[in-house]
């Protein structure tokens, strides 16, 4: 009998990251990058197709097949379920879940289907106390992800966690905890982020995580803070892929592009980046669209 743990996920999803062309319009085309980049053989582009035993990179389509720009709620409903919601609703919805997004959510999401079938799941970010009260007096709306990790009625980590190193929040570094929310956490390196959420992982079969700094920043079109962010992912890869186990694979996906477009404030139509990485990567290889996403995690698990 193999010593080894089952197999296990790390599920990195990014908001708002596609894959531009190869031009100096499109700052993953311009920046270092040095990790990725040599992982991948190049950098992170449109049609850069690697497929090799442990790695899978390709850009997959997120309009899924409704026309207009993708947003956020349908599109990561999508990813975190596996359903076409641009196409169940009609339309695609921008920022926080609707009513009908939140049923599919409420039914079909990945870290729901895990635990109902005996998997340890858990989401890595750590919230505020802030955030609940701003929720409670209607000033907040959940999002996807807060939306599944309640309906899997699983815990969510907080700030004591993360000063422990047990979570990891979504600016990667808690920057902005520390200098816009003044809470007394200490500001870490992307690979220091990197190495907690690949420990997290040890004791879970799915973990997710989330950022959206690459849509915040991308909004913005302020190119220096735009390679700055790419750098920040860049490292927290690094550190991640660094202290993962042998049997896990890692899982990144986006809802939408936004930052490789630095000449618009507005979402794009590019496609969005899946690279997979680990034992079970080849699980992946036939995914085209944002809505595959989460079949390929449910078949790692499951070993199909």
């Amino acid at each position: 009998m193999s010593s080894l743990a089952p197999p296990s996920v790390i599920f990195v999803f990014l908001d708002g990251l596609g894959l531009g062309p190869a031009d100096d319009i499109n700052p993953l085309w311009l920046a270092p990058m040095s990790n990725l980049r040599r992982l991948l053989g190049g950098p992170p582009v449109a049609g850069l197709n690697v497929d090799r035993p442990g790695l899978v990179f390709k850009g997959i389509d997120a309009l899924m097949g409704v026309p207009g720009l993708p947003h956020s709620a349908t599109g990561q409903t999508a990813l975190f379920t596996g359903v076409n919601a641009a196409q169940l609703v009609g339309q695609h919805v921008g920022a926080y879940p609707n009513a009908p997004l939140i049923e599919i959510i409420n039914a079909h999401n990945i870290l729901k289907r895990a635990a109902e079938r005996g998997y340890r799941a858990t989401f890595a970010n750590a919230y505020t106390p802030q955030y609940f009260q701003l929720v409670k007096e209607g000033k907040r709306r959940h999002s996807a992800t807060t939306l599944s990790v309640l309906a899997a009625g699983l815990p969510f980590r907080t700030l004591e966690d993360l000063r422990q190193g047990e979570a990891v929040y979504w600016d990667i570094t808690n920057f902005y905890l520390a200098e816009y929310l003044h809470i007394p956490v200490p500001v870490i390196e992307p690979e220091t982020a990197g190495h907690r959420l690949a420990r997290l992982g040890r004791n879970y079969d799915l973990v997710l995580y989330e950022s959206f700094l690459p849509d915040a920043v991308g909004h913005r079109k302020d190119p220096e803070i735009v390679l700055e962010t790419l750098d920040t992912l860049d490292c927290f890869f690094a550190g991640l892929l660094e202290e993962i186990g042998p049997t896990a694979t890692v899982v990144m996906s986006s809802d939408h592009g936004n930052l490789e477009e630095i000449g618009s404030r507005l979402h794009s139509t590019n496609p969005v980046p899946l690279l997979v990485v680990g034992p079970e990567a080849e699980s992946f290889r036939q995914a085209q669209t944002i809505t595959d996403v989460a079949g390929g995690i449910m078949r790692v698990l499951e070993g199909v």
